[in-house]
């Protein structure tokens, strides 16, 4: 027969809480920040991230989200852009991804026609 070990026994995993209903975060714009969307993934945390003013751009992870938020191709997120990093032709400039959008904000977003028409998933020129 086991024995009871008081506090120290583990108690299993507690019941599903759905996460409780946040408001939706916009990019602010008066500091640069723009909606993106994720179309490659380079590795060592850089995506390529195409963004709402029609340029495509190398898009590094945020540090405060690297670990706790997975981003995958497709994805919409908000990226702000390097305005130290000086722009040359014939590369892509630099931003960083400060937020990425969970399916229901993202639905809410286009209930409400927040996302700009050029970062639809199907018309992204590659």
């Amino acid at each position: 027969m086991a024995k009871k070990q008081g506090k120290q026994v583990k108690r299993g995993k507690g019941p599903y809480v759905p996460p409780p209903v946040t408001r939706v975060k916009f990019p602010t714009k008066r500091i640069g920040e723009m909606f993106g969307r994720i179309v490659d993934i380079y590795g060592n945390e850089r995506m390529g991230v195409f963004c709402e003013d029609g340029k495509h751009r190398v898009g590094r992870i945020r540090g405060k989200i690297k670990k706790r938020v997975w981003i995958r191709k497709g994805d919409l997120v908000i990226v702000s852009p390097w305005d130290w990093e000086t722009e040359v032709a014939d590369k892509p400039g630099k931003c960083e991804i400060t937020w990425r959008y969970t399916n229901a904000e993202i639905s809410w977003l286009e209930r409400n026609r927040r996302i700009p028409e050029i970062l639809d998933i199907n018309n992204i020129p590659l």
